[in-house]
């Protein structure tokens, strides 16, 4: 996963081949902000600038520029995967929630 970090905050970023550059975009945040350059260098300078100016326009607003969550969302499965993960989780004297969690905990250590 291509992510960069500048002061607590992260971006996606991706190649644009009909620009030649690189975009990011700055994620969880109440609103959009992107940012393109040549190279990292550039890359991260640009990421620094979107983000000033994201916070200067949401301190101007009253905006939290951070999206909030809540820690719950629902995931739409089969039937059939639910009823494997249920016997998973009851084997290992799980409960669902658990199991889910360590795995997505293990899958977004991953990264």
């Amino acid at each position: 996963m291509n992510v960069m970090s500048v002061d607590g905050y992260r971006a996606k970023i991706e190649y644009d081949e009909e620009l030649d550059l690189f975009r990011g975009e700055i994620l969880g945040l109440n609103g959009g902000a992107d940012f393109y350059g040549k190279n990292p260098k550039e890359l991260r300078a640009e990421f620094k600038k979107s983000l000033q100016t994201f916070l200067a326009v949401c301190k101007e607003k009253g905006i939290e520029p951070k999206r909030q969550f809540s820690g719950k969302f629902n995931l739409r499965i089969t039937p059939e995967l639910h009823e494997q993960i249920a016997i998973v989780a009851q084997a290992k004297g799980k409960s669902i929630n658990t199991l889910a969690l360590e795995a997505l905990q293990e899958h977004v250590a991953l990264r």
